[in-house]
């Protein structure tokens, strides 16, 4: 049976940071899922069509990458994609206990999902969306962070 991995996030935008984790995840899975959810807690920039065509872009070739969106319990797209792991990337302690807290409630709803923590490598581990969209609205360089250009702000 292939081992499935989910990495699952709002991405808006898929950041170098996100790159660096699906690196450091691609040897231990056959296949990753990168997954763009709905959060309710945020307000999307961009749409998520336009997201999955960037990571799409990013991992042109790769036959080990699918790029899909969803809605609802991330867990319940590990059920429907038959992945036995969750991938989430970690940048700092706080990271680790809110991620903690979500791995535990999704062993309770979905025992047979492991959470596999992947540590941001030091040079990403400041990078975040939030600060790519700040610099983006700022019309500050954000060029570093991402691998492909974000559209013009509307006047």
């Amino acid at each position: 049976m292939p081992t499935i991995a989910v990495f699952a996030g709002s991405f808006c935008p898929f950041t170098k940071g996100h790159e660096d984790i699906v690196k450091k995840a691609l040897p231990l899975f056959d296949r990753i899922i990168i997954a763009i959810g709905h959060n309710y807690n945020k307000k999307d920039v961009f749409p998520v069509e336009q997201r999955m065509e960037w990571i799409k872009q990013i991992y042109n070739g790769n036959e080990k990458i699918e790029v899909t969106s969803y809605q609802g319990l991330t867990v319940d797209l590990c059920r429907k994609a038959r992945a036995q792991y969750l991938i989430r990337g970690l940048r700092n302690a706080s990271d680790y206990a809110l991620e903690e807290e979500m791995r535990l409630a999704n062993k309770t709803l979905c025992p047979e999902v492991e959470t596999v923590f992947i540590p941001a490598s030091a040079e990403w581990a400041a990078v975040s969306s939030s600060l790519v969209r700040e610099l983006w609205s700022l019309k500050a360089d954000y060029s570093r962070f991402l691998s492909y250009q974000l559209p013009e702000l509307p006047l």
